[in-house]
């Protein structure tokens, strides 16, 4: 038995390593599966499970430890990254800028409260009381890169090694945070006296509405007479619309329109445009009709056809619907585009992103070229592309190591190995396409290569933290770091909740992924979403997660920085 007894006490073996990492991490995510009134940790209960696994002394050494926590933080929030990017920017447009105001709002009333409680409840004279006091924000509001970040600026002021183990705070408020957060939106609901039915008869109102701008297709004859003699590019260009002619019917001979196609008064068109426009242009061409495209009227003796092809080619990646001149060179038409599982009008100005489906029309000779041009190969989405992860961390960490000089501040303020790749791999996943870097990956691969990050962080964290675990926490102020968290948690969810909705009057659902987001919380998200049978909860809560999520990293870093170190 003496092998299986160094098994687990030999620390410098691979094979202890291993083991140590592997029990920590099962153990951990099969015990964060067990729900408790319908709400369970999750993932982060691989950090409790870690805690314990460093109390008793089942560890490994420290080195080890820091390399595997730097290096699942790394992964860790380049994934967030590359999932967050594409909409980073576009969260900011209408609505969405009101959205996120509110969210940096409620981000800097949690770090007023954490200070507040700081001065309230603890001992200021104690240095390692306020960096405690930066893990437990992070445990109240449930965000596990922000406390990443807070841990490596730590280590850049502590370089002797003796950092707080801020994980502690973190454990400590992580639970109620979870049911704070969930509690916190109940209550708005009663303060405000909304009624949960009125609120989804409301969204069934905006809905019906709502034109929403998606692809609309009709059929319209063309009775306009300034149009005659006219191409499909100056009636588009007279239009100011975005518009696709996918069919034309011009004495009994049914064409694919180009851009040089000319129209007369009588033609019968096939028009795909956006649905808030479609009225517009039947003012200006004429009137819809009815019209099956398959009957005898309109047979072609090269049929024509509709065809979903997705773009894996990448070649493609970056290019513009316009400059593919496919209607011209091609004889075929993009009626629409879908990413992500969203249907998107085929402007002209669109950016082809490997992933893409796009859905061509026309005879099917042309439309099997345009096929082989654009790839249409869902295997290769299959394929991880690995080099655009790596390349993306590398200049993600040289960014992040760039020292920035502020005065008052102990050392350079840098944004690390949290801070960089994160900024880096959100521009990547925005603009890659213009250097020519597929960024692709599938929501399962991300969420891997996420939980397998995030899972590395806890348990190094806990492991670490679980020796001075009983001193920190059971003996010391482990209590205060509870309540004072809890606080933390649900007072600036009240205020900024209640603003929005009696000052903003924003939909209680949307109010509801909107905190959600802003804590970067997916038990809440489940929650809203579970209490709604719309969109608004999603929506609130895509909406402010990509700036709530850079923000937390970012003040994370700069409390310690700036306070912690003083």
């Amino acid at each position: 038995m003496d092998w299986l007894i160094n098994l687990f006490t030999t620390q410098d073996s691979v094979a202890h390593i291993a083991l140590l990492y592997g029990l920590v991490i099962s153990i951990g995510v099969l015990l964060g599966k067990v729900k408790i009134g319908g709400i369970s940790l999750g993932v982060t209960f691989v950090l409790f499970a870690g805690i314990v696994a460093g109390h008793i002394g089942f560890t490994g050494p420290k080195e080890i430890l820091t390399f595997m926590q730097d290096f699942g933080l790394i992964l860790f929030v380049f994934c967030i990254g590359l999932q967050v990017g594409p909409g980073f920017f576009e969260s900011f447009r209408k609505g969405g800028v009101t959205l996120n105001m509110l969210a940096t709002a409620m981000i800097f009333l949690d770090v007023l409260m954490m200070f507040a409680c700081y001065y309230l409840f603890f001992d200021t004279s104690n240095p390692s009381n306020l960096p405690m006091m930066v893990g437990t924000l992070y445990g109240a509001v449930t965000n596990t890169p922000g406390l990443g970040a807070a841990n490596e600026a730590l280590n850049a002021i502590y370089t002797n090694g003796d950092a707080p183990q801020i994980a502690n705070g973190y454990a400590c408020a992580y639970p109620l945070g979870v049911l704070g957060i969930i509690g916190a939106t109940i209550a708005i609901r009663y303060i405000t006296k909304t009624k949960l039915q009125d609120e989804e008869e409301l969204l069934n109102e905006a809905e019906a509405e709502n034109p929403h701008a998606k692809p609309h297709a009709m059929t319209l004859r063309v009775t306009n007479s300034y149009i005659s003699g006219r191409n499909l590019m100056e009636i588009s260009e007279f239009l100011n619309r975005d518009i696709v002619c996918t069919r034309l019917h011009h004495n009994d001979e049914l064409i694919t329109p180009k851009r040089d196609t000319i129209f007369n008064v009588g033609d019968e068109v096939l028009i795909v445009c956006a649905e808030a426009d479609a009225e517009a242009i039947k003012a200006f061409i004429g009137p819809e009709i009815e019209a099956s495209w398959n009957d005898g009227k309109y047979v072609d003796q090269q049929p024509m056809i509709s065809k979903r092809i997705v773009v894996t080619n990448p070649k493609m990646n970056g290019k513009t619907l316009g400059k593919m001149h496919f209607s011209s060179v091609y004889g075929v038409n993009v009626t629409r585009i879908s990413r992500q599982d969203i249907d998107l009008f085929a402007s002209r100005n669109h950016h082809f992103q490997v992933g893409d489906r796009i859905m061509v029309v026309g005879r099917e000779e042309n439309v099997n070229r345009v096929a082989e041009i654009m790839g249409n190969s869902a295997k290769r989405l299959n394929a991880p592309n690995i080099a655009t992860i790596f390349i993306g961390i590398i200049v993600g960490i040289l960014f992040g190591s760039i020292p920035l000089s502020i005065p008052g501040m102990p050392v350079p303020l840098k944004l690390g190995i949290a801070g960089g790749p994160l900024i880096i791999a959100i521009l990547i996943g925005r603009f890659g396409y213009r250097f020519k870097l597929v960024t692709y990956t599938t929501t399962s691969a991300n969420m891997m290569l996420r939980e397998i990050g995030l899972v590395l962080f806890l348990a190094s964290v806990g492991i670490k933290a679980g020796a001075g675990f009983w001193q920190t926490v059971v003996a010391g102020d482990g209590l205060k770091y509870v309540y004072t968290g809890f606080l933390i948690t649900i007072i600036p969810i009240l205020i900024v909740g209640t603003i929005a909705r009696l000052k903003y009057k924003f939909n209680y659902f949307t109010i509801m992924g909107m905190v959600a987001g802003t804590y970067t919380d997916p038990p809440a998200l489940a929650y809203a979403n579970a209490s709604c049978s719309k969109e608004a909860p999603a929506v609130g809560y895509s909406t402010v997660y990509p700036l709530s999520m850079f923000l937390r990293i970012l003040t994370a870093q700069i409390i310690v920085l700036f306070f912690c170190g003083a």
